[in-house]
This record gives C-alpha cells, sequence and structure tokens, in this order.
C-alpha cells in the first residue's frame, strides 16, 4: 500500500529516521576517535607518533641518538613560528597520515613530503643557528653559511637524527628498542622481539 505523499514529506515521519542516522554517525564518529586515540596528537609526546606501527623504526633510531635528550618529533616536524600555523600544520598532516593509514595505502619506505622537508630545515637552522652561522663554531667546514642556503641540512648529516630507515619489513631495528617503551611496540611486533631475544 503506498503511503500519501502528505505522510512521506511530514516531518514526524522523517523524524525518527534522522535521529536513528544522526545516532549511527555519532557512535561511528566517537568509536574512531576513541580508537585513534585523537586526544593524544595534542600532546608532544613522542610515543604518540607510533600509534601508527609503521612509524616504530623512526621512533626506535630516534630513541637511540643524541637528539632525544633535547628534542622531540614535534620540534624538528612540526612549524614553530606561531601557534595557528603549528596546530594548523599539525591538523594538516595528522588528517593524511591518518586518512593513508588507514586506507593501508603508506608505502613501504617513508619518505618525507616537500611541505615537511621544509619545516624540518626551518628548524635544524632555528635550533642550530649559531654553529651555522658563526666562523668560530663552524670552522671544520669550508663557507657553511653558503652551504646552508643552498642545501639541506640532511645531505651532509644524513643518519641524524634517524639512522638508516630501509623499510617497514626491515628487522634492522628489532631489540633495539628498550624494554620500558615495548608499550609504543604493537602486541605482534612486541612477540617477535621477546621471541628473538630467548633465542639470543
Amino acid at each position: 500500500m503506498k503511503r500519501p505523499k502528505h505522510i512521506i514529506f511530514s516531518p514526524n515521519y522523517w523524524g525518527l529516521h534522522i535521529i536513528v542516522i544522526a545516532g549511527v554517525l555519532a557512535g561511528i564518529s566517537l568509536y574512531a576517535f576513541i580508537e585513534s586515540q585523537a586526544v593524544s596528537y595534542l600532546s608532544d609526546d613522542p610515543k604518540t607518533c607510533v600509534n601508527c606501527h609503521v612509524m616504530t623504526p623512526q621512533y626506535a633510531t630516534w630513541l637511540n641518538s643524541s637528539h632525544r635528550k633535547v628534542a622531540s618529533c614535534n620540534d624538528c616536524h612540526v612549524p614553530h613560528d606561531n601557534i595557528v600555523n603549528t596546530y594548523s600544520f599539525k591538523a594538516k598532516d595528522g588528517l593524511y597520515h591518518a586518512s593513508v593509514f588507514t586506507a593501508r595505502k603508506e608505502p613501504e619506505v617513508i619518505r618525507i613530503k616537500d611541505a615537511g622537508a621544509r619545516v624540518v630545515q626551518d628548524n635544524c637552522i632555528r635550533c642550530h643557528k649559531n654553529q651555522i652561522t658563526d666562523a668560530k663554531l663552524s670552522a671544520s667546514v669550508d663557507n657553511h653559511f653558503q652551504n646552508r642556503t643552498a642545501r639541506k641540512c640532511w645531505e651532509c648529516h644524513q643518519e641524524v637524527p634517524h639512522g638508516s630507515v630501509r623499510s617497514l619489513s626491515s628487522i634492522n631495528y628489532l631489540g633495539k628498542v628498550p624494554k620500558e617503551h615495548y608499550q609504543t611496540v604493537p602486541e605482534w611486533l612486541n612477540k617477535l622481539m621477546k621471541k628473538s631475544e630467548t633465542e639470543n
């Protein structure tokens, strides 16, 4: 039996449907917000970066570098010129990463994009300005100021602070994450690391 048009287009008819759809969407959004640990991205804690397990090699190499005592991931990878730019870049970059990892489209070898490379270069200069511009501090490198303006810092300092991250499937960093940081490693990798330790 066909419903009369005046019933189909009445607010009372669609009210329940809209409430149910809105409730389902709100529930899915809340679940995604909690499951993705979205609030953690507001902090500067480097462990946040390994919410996505593919970043474990980058975290492990940073953890074993001299930078870990003075710089977190955000110190290098987020702009610091003003608070609006900081959080807008963080949000844009975070949404991009979340989309890629959720869709399982991450490349096997992660490479920094141009926008991220510019931010890292600016932050290298911000923290190491004296070493770059003061001739007494950079005496071992001829024309360091000119080299700095024409080249990226990591053309010479490529092992700082991440070392050689070969691929996501690389086991090069197994066993190099201290035990107190195992909670940052996914459970499957944690089991593999413990198994490797018992065999050695």
